[in-house]
């Protein structure tokens, strides 16, 4: 199995810390909310074992990267022009960059605003839709009215940091359970008042997760205890910022090979949907929904994820 390596790279003005593993073809591998590069500590290997230079960074604000401290450091424009600075490091005219959860984002609208860069796109858990009508986050609040969402409540600076950082490892234990596929029905998203906190009613799992193990939420903690939440938060505080920088996105369709990979029982899955990935990604050659899995896609279903991942590649 081949080994990780890892070192900082300077790209877009900051230090990025990046694992990686493998020679061939680059395929950039962004994570998302609240994880690491560690979350794909299954995939690096594997790529490499394949034939590819798979390059996985700790995004902006989080592990081992740069955290800047204003909150419009972390908009789109930000995070894609730091992925295609990684390209560049690595001496990759183009590569293949796929994306889960937050990372989804990065990488389909990497795939729009760089289409010289990135030969083909894969999103995990967070499909590609089109530019709304108007600002998400105002959608989102008269979407939800009195009830509680947890992207509207990440909001307020300080607010979520506060509640996460109380107890990082009960945080990490409680969050990662919620979106998982052996959560009960409606852990993550239950009904609740919006004057109510994340974890309210959220179950705390009685014994550890057969994808998430103590070794592995210990790396989680350390990650956090050390880096706090805030830069990962601040993702969720540029969707209106977004919005409003990426007026040319509108009308704009995916026209690269591109691959979709959900769980069958990913909360997000709930409240987005994949019925305008048909339409707006013209090259759509994989969408696939791997039964009994939650969220955390290439965590909990490694294996598969793989084989498919490696497939899509194999055929480009």
């Amino acid at each position: 199995m081949a080994e990780i390596t890892h070192r900082q790279v300077k790209t877009n003005g900051i230090n990025v810390h990046v694992a990686e593993a493998g020679e061939g073809p680059v395929v950039l591998l962004l994570h998302g909310f609240p994880e690491s590069w560690y979350s794909w500590r299954h995939q690096l290997p594997a790529l490499a074992d394949a034939g590819y230079h798979a390059i996985a960074p700790d995004i902006r604000g989080y592990g081992q990267s740069d955290a800047p401290e204003a909150i419009e450091a972390y908009s789109m424009k930000e995070l894609t022009a730091d992925a295609i600075g990684i390209l560049d490091d690595a001496g990759a005219e183009t590569a293949v960059v796929v994306g889960h959860d937050w990372g989804a984002p990065m990488a389909w609208t990497s795939a729009l605003l760089y289409p010289e860069r990135v030969r083909a796109v894969g999103g995990l858990s967070v499909p590609f839709t089109p530019r709304s009508p108007a600002p998400p986050i105002q959608i989102m609040k008269q979407m939800f009215g009195d009830y509680f969402f947890y992207i509207i409540y990440f909001q307020e600076p300080g607010v979520a940091e506060a509640e996460l950082e109380a107890d990082v490892r009960r945080s990490m234990r409680i969050f990662m359970h919620a979106a998982s596929g052996q959560a009960p029905e409606g852990a993550m998203l239950s009904e609740k008042k919006n004057t109510a906190k994340l974890f309210e009613g959220m179950p705390e799992p009685e014994v550890p997760s057969p994808w998430l193990s103590e070794a592995d939420l210990d790396f989680y903690t350390s990650e956090f205890e050390r880096t706090g939440f805030r830069g990962g938060l601040n993702r969720y505080r540029n969707m209106d910022r977004d919005w409003e920088e990426l007026p040319e996105l509108a009308g704009r369709k995916i026209e690269q090979p591109a691959l979709f990979i959900a769980g069958e029982k990913d909360p997000v899955v709930r409240f987005t949907t994949t019925a305008a990935m048909k339409e707006h990604v013209t090259d759509l050659r994989v969408l696939d929904v791997i039964p009994g899995v939650g969220h955390w896609t290439q965590q909990e279903a490694a294996d598969e994820v793989n084989a498919k991942l490696i497939e899509f590649l194999g055929g480009l």
